[in-house]
């Protein structure tokens, strides 16, 4: 049971109301959050409208300002505006789900002044957008517009995107468009994309940069963002519309040849269940080809793998083992393997491991090989790469290098030691200094393993590791010194 002074919701109703609004208005001098947060409170109570009322006019103040905001005031902001969003779900939303409706749009309509002035993309800051974005997709459903008002409302945000503020707008309101909303969204960007450039006499055109190829004029930069951003929304809507040929037709002739454009057609014909042509997709693609330009891809998938899936469902199982095992070999990735030993009967795979990882020990490149083991908790086996290659060993890739250790210290602390050796050794011959406390530290830790180290084979022991360390850099006192 919690003491009558610890702080909690139950202890402070104790106070009562009068004591707890005198303590409210105290800790609210000076401090215009919470001033706000309570005046919100104070409009909840008054009902919807009032509350509507008075986010509404909160959102046009901060649409106003230009002020840029330290990290300080741009937390403060990220808090009030989830403040915000919360109320109008919660508060408006249930008996007002148009004037919720609204306020969510006008609250969207912040997105690219605030990311502005809080001068940095923030995790916190885009979670409160995207949220936002779900939020129009739910309330849309609750308020039932007409569904091309609605997608006339969603065109005219999408015209202005600037970062991924609306990224996911069109997936959360799909819905509640309905194929005749789709259809319409889909109809204005065609339309706006239809409509001529403005024709610029050359002294009216305003360069703003330089390319290999000459200047770069504003009037260019203004229809390169418009053509990606109408190609980006017409393959969301196709998506959304499960249009297949609708996104395929997004791309040209020579954009279906890029193999990550033609993983994604071949993606979207076999869950339209068009295997057929997703392979024949897959083949036009020259996986060597890199165009000059191609229209904002978004996320792509990769091809092989598509690959893989086309050829199950063709029934061409055995073709699908060969490119697994093909791109295990190439890329000593786990997951290709894992798939490859599940479709083998038992034993059979067993000998398949024992295979591929002989195939990983002799791999020409040391790096991916400990890491593979690594991934793959073969530790046996990363350990005497270790010890058997570690001249191989960058030492600058402490990213791999550190978490192998790390995991090898407990059973192979001689394989251990040589990776955090491989570490110190860069770092001090080339004089890494922002590393020297990293390096110190991984120098204590293979003091500390030398207990465990009966043998070091041809490898000098601990002490005199060392001592060879103090003579080859006796002048990196900085270093030295975070051993004191």
């Amino acid at each position: 049971m919690a003491r009558r002074t610890t702080l909690t919701a139950k202890n402070l109703e104790a106070l009562g109301a009068a004591r707890l609004a005198e303590l409210m208005m105290e800790l609210s001098k000076g401090n215009d959050s919470a001033k706000r947060q309570l005046r919100f409170a104070l409009a909840a109570a008054a009902g919807p409208e009032e509350i509507a009322d008075q986010i509404g006019k909160r959102l046009r103040t901060i649409a106003k300002a230009t002020s840029y905001l330290d990290r300080k005031r741009s937390n403060a902001l990220i808090k009030e505006l989830e403040i915000q969003r919360r109320l109008i779900m919660s508060d408006i939303a249930k008996s007002k789900p148009q004037e919720a409706l609204d306020l969510m749009w006008e609250f969207m309509a912040l997105s690219v002044s605030v990311f502005e002035r809080c001068g940095e993309m923030n995790q916190a800051l885009e979670n409160v957008f995207s949220t936002a974005c779900e939020n129009i997709g739910e309330l849309a459903l609750a308020a039932k517009p007409d569904a091309k008002q609605l997608a006339s409302r969603t065109f005219a945000a999408l015209q202005e995107k600037v970062y991924d503020e609306y990224e996911g707008l069109i997936d959360s309101l799909a819905p509640a468009l309905g194929s005749a909303g789709l259809a319409h969204l889909r109809t204005l960007f065609e339309e706006w994309a239809a409509q001529p450039e403005p024709e610029l006499d050359d002294d009216q055109r305003v360069p703003i940069g330089w390319a290999s190829s000459g200047p770069i004029y504003e009037d260019e930069f203004m229809s390169r963002h418009k053509d990606d951003l109408v190609h980006y929304w017409l393959v969301t809507i196709a998506d959304a519309q499960g249009d297949v040929d609708g996104f395929i037709a997004q791309y040209d002739e020579a954009e279906r040849r890029y193999e990550r454009v033609a993983a994604a057609i071949a993606e979207r014909l076999l869950a339209a269940g068009r295997p057929e042509e997703a392979l024949t997709a897959l083949d036009a693609a020259d996986r060597k080809a890199v165009p000059d330009y191609v229209s904002d891809l978004g996320e792509m998938p990769d091809w092989d793998r598509v690959r893989i899936d086309v050829l199950v469902a063709l029934g061409r199982k055995d073709d699908a083992q060969s490119l697994r095992w093909t791109l295990f070999e190439a890329t000593l990735d786990d997951e290709p393997l894992r798939a490859f030993l599940k479709q083998l009967p038992d034993f059979d795979d067993m000998e398949a491991e024992r295979k591929a990882l002989d195939f990983a020990m002799a791999h020409d490149n040391v790096m991916l090989a400990m890491d593979f083991f690594v991934r793959w908790q073969a530790f046996d086996r990363a350990a005497r790469l270790v010890e058997t290659r570690i001249h191989e060993i960058d030492g600058n890739h402490y990213a791999y290098l550190r978490p192998a250790a790390d995991w090898l210290e407990g059973k192979h602390p001689l394989a251990a030691t040589l990776l955090r050796r491989a570490m110190i050794d860069f770092t001090l011959k080339n004089a890494r200094s922002s590393r020297y406390r990293h390096a110190a530290r991984h120098l204590l830790e293979c003091e500390s393993l030398a207990v465990s180290i009966a043998d070091y084979g041809d490898f000098p022991d601990h002490e005199t590791y060392r001592s060879q360390l103090e003579a080859e850099h006796p002048r990196k006192s900085s270093f030295w010194s975070e051993l004191t």
